[in-house]
């Protein structure tokens, strides 16, 4: 596989992460089904899929060859960028109107 489609592939994975938490009403995709989750279950999910993601990033980079250091600037940008990928899921979860 070349570097450009894991690169794709692991900008979706985490496009699908970064959404997952505001999509379902499971903890952890595991838990069982609730009426309704808090917006706190749904951050600190947000928090291990980045560190999931983040773990498959490092495991590509392992595998393509050198692993690069990377420094507090790196993470608080990749944090940003999955944050804002959240973007849908929360308007979806919390800003639209949806009738019941």
């Amino acid at each position: 596989m070349s570097t450009s489609t894991q690169i794709g592939l692991l900008i979706l994975l985490a496009m699908l992460a970064a959404n997952v938490p505001f999509f379902n009403q499971r903890i952890m995709l595991m838990g069982p089904q609730r009426l309704s989750k808090p917006l706190l279950w749904r951050l600190m999910e947000l928090v291990v899929l980045y560190f999931v993601v983040g773990g498959v990033g490092l495991a590509l980079e392992k595998h393509g060859g050198q692993v690069a250091p990377q420094g507090w600037e790196f993470y608080a940008v990749t944090g940003t960028m999955f944050i804002t990928l959240a973007f849908p899921g929360f308007v979806y979860r919390y800003l639209m109107h949806r009738k019941h």
